[in-house]
């Protein structure tokens, strides 16, 4: 649960769960991170700066570990040298799958009736 309120038991204090999940999601690097381990299955650290170029080191790790305190994401260290770290969707975080892939399409469709808007104008 997100911070202030990870020692609740329920989510009473949201007004909804949509709050809740939108709360999880937050943030303009975390959908992107999910989208690409659904891609990807696994991804290494470095393999996230190049699969998204603008996001700075510091921002994608906060964001990982944010993701994997919320149960989104898992996070396997080898040992070795340097050390080598990959990261998964848990089976929380898959379920998150078919709202991302609504959104996808929801997305596409509202830039495509926004162009045909704009087009008429």
């Amino acid at each position: 649960m997100p911070d202030e309120r990870e020692n609740k038991i329920s989510c009473s204090n949201y007004q909804c769960e949509i709050e809740l999940t939108l709360e999880i999601l937050s943030g303009k690097w975390k959908a992107l991170i999910i989208w690409n381990l659904h891609l990807h299955d696994t991804i290494r650290y470095n393999e996230f700066k190049r699969l998204i170029p603008s996001i700075t080191q510091k921002m994608l790790t906060q964001q990982l570990k944010e993701l994997e305190k919320y149960g989104i994401v898992s996070r396997k260290v080898y040992a070795s040298v340097p050390p080598m770290v990959e990261y998964t969707l848990t089976q929380t975080g898959k379920q998150l799958i078919p709202i991302m892939e609504a959104m996808d399409s929801w997305g596409k469709k509202y830039v495509q009736e926004y162009h045909d808007i704009i087009s008429k104008k």
